[in-house]
């Protein structure tokens, strides 16, 4: 063991990052009765989640019920293991399943904490026991004055912290539930939190976690932690060198998460000896492309078709993000798409883009035009000629998809089927015609979420070494850790469900620890 005289400070536990996972940890490690000291890279707290609608994903919880949800856990966990298979150990499926309802009782124990259904359908409509409505929930709005002076430590909502619009009066979604926590938090005894202090190391005697190097502006701290270290500080969707070594398709600047997730702290496992899953991962989305270069998470789609370098439509535009992303993936590897591709649609709605959610406000559209980024055209065959595609393929393409737009049924790939389809429809069919001349067109690339690919964990979220075995005083959670659902995004709110809860049961965990 390390003598406590090496260590420049010592808490009972130690948590690399601040979103809803890591705050999640640190809450209840503290409400367990142990010191805490959470370290985030950057000058805010919040994580990705800050940038979040801070949904979570956790079937039969209390707020469901009092809804009137009556969802089945037998009915969950067939939907969960239809969707996910067997591409993460069913432990591991099932500590997220059955703990879920549990955090949520937990939380709302407390008077800082409230949850409330929001219907979200369930991303994959035909599999089986999949629910239209959703398994679903969110935190509800919050005066952000009742936060005081916590206000300027939380990052700012995507709009503010990368566009110009003004922060907000009201917290809602990510802000609101990271809100809470932060209130919670600063209840609590025993809890430190510090900005701009990054987890870059691992310290103990080659076997088990005894603290953490963390790096300050004052220099170097070797923090000790008597319980264990908790890593939730995101992925390393915002290193492109990581990106590349790991094989991660797309760009860092691309990625919807703050600059400082840079994997910093997954690469201090994976040197301490933990195992990694999924490193080539990531919770992908069509991101529509501004004039800077950056394709920008995107979805609520009122109109357009994608079409590929055939001038030929590719996929379902209404099917939820991920999926979406991963058809994209595929055809580029094909070579039948390339970076940007491009959305087709007519006047009927003025020349800006039906995308209703962009992430970050869309500027002017001169600015966007003089990109080459927006074309407009009086014929489908001139469209075709500024996005280069052939224009007979293009204007094929459109009036096949008209004539499915006029009967409601999409033969090519049964747009308007499932109910996540017709969720910003007010389940109206989103078959659109295009017919309405001048013809537009809008590029879109590759975003992300994060990587999923991260340290592998058991049940009670420690981090297993290449053996399999569990590495004493490590934990790790979110977009750290290698997903559970492994491949797929279930439903909106699995990312930071699954943060929420893993980070919880570690802290479990280390507060039964002696």
């Amino acid at each position: 063991m390390m003598s406590e005289r090496a260590w420049d400070e010592e808490y009972d536990v130690v948590v690399a990052g601040s979103g809803g996972g890591a705050l999640t940890g640190a809450y209840t490690a503290a409400r367990e009765g142990l010191s805490v000291l959470v370290v985030e890279s950057t000058e805010y707290f919040g994580g990705t989640t800050a940038y979040s609608g801070g949904g979570l994903w956790l079937p039969g919880n209390a707020a469901l019920r009092r809804a009137g949800d009556d969802d089945r856990p037998q009915d969950a966990r067939a939907y969960y293991r239809a969707v996910v298979g067997e591409r993460t150990p069913r432990a591991l499926q099932d500590a997220y399943l059955d703990n879920g309802p549990r955090l949520i009782d937990y939380l709302e124990s407390d008077d800082a904490f409230e949850f409330r259904k929001y219907p979200w359908p369930d991303y994959y409509g035909s599999a089986p026991k999949a629910r239209g409505d959703g398994r679903h929930i969110m935190a509800p709005s919050m005066p952000a004055a009742r936060l005081g002076s916590l206000r300027e430590r939380l990052r700012p909502p995507l709009p503010s912290d990368r566009g110009e619009v003004p922060l907000p009066d009201e917290l809602i979604g990510g802000q609101s539930l990271l809100g809470r926590l932060l209130l919670a938090l600063s209840r609590r005894d025993g809890v430190t939190m510090r900005t701009a202090a990054r987890c870059e190391g691992l310290l103990g005697d080659g076997v088990a976690v005894q603290g953490a190097l963390v790096s300050t502006g004052q220099g170097r701290r070797r923090i000790g932690a008597r319980r264990g270290v908790l890593i939730a500080s995101g992925g390393f969707e915002r290193n492109q060198g990581l990106r590349d070594r790991y094989g991660v398709p797309g760009a860092a600047r691309d990625s919807m998460a703050p600059q400082g997730n840079q994997g910093a702290a997954i690469q201090a496992a994976i040197e301490f000896g933990a195992d990694t899953d999924l490193m080539s991962e990531a919770w992908w989305s069509p991101g529509i492309t501004h004039p800077d270069g950056r394709s920008t998470f995107s979805l609520w789609f009122t109109g357009g078709i994608f079409v590929d370098v055939h001038g030929e439509r590719f996929v379902n535009e209404s099917l939820p993000y991920d999926r979406i992303g991963r058809v994209v993936l595929d055809r580029l590897r094909d070579g039948d798409i390339r970076l940007p591709f491009w959305m087709v649609y007519d006047d009927r709605s003025g020349a800006r883009p039906p995308v209703q959610s962009t992430s970050v406000p869309l500027g002017e559209s001169s600015d966007y035009e003089r990109a080459g980024l927006w074309h407009s055209a009086a014929t489908l065959g001139g469209l075709a000629d500024r996005i280069g595609v052939p224009g007979d393929r293009l204007a094929a393409t459109v009036r096949g998809f008209n004539r499915m737009a006029e009967s409601g049924v999409d033969t090519d790939f049964r747009r308007g089927e499932e109910p996540y389809d017709r969720f910003f429809t007010g389940d109206r069919s989103p078959l659109v015609p295009i017919e309405q001349p001048p013809f537009h067109a809008v590029a879109f690339g590759l975003s992300d979420l994060g990587t999923k690919g991260g340290l592998c964990t058991d049940p009670d979220a420690r981090v297993l070494d290449v053996s399999g075995a569990p590495i004493q005083g490590l934990y790790a959670a979110g977009n750290s850790m290698a997903a559970v659902s492994g491949t797929a995004y279930p439903g909106g709110g699995n990312p930071i469900g699954s943060s929420m809860v893993f980070s919880h049961l570690a802290a479990l965990h280390m507060a039964q620890r002696r």
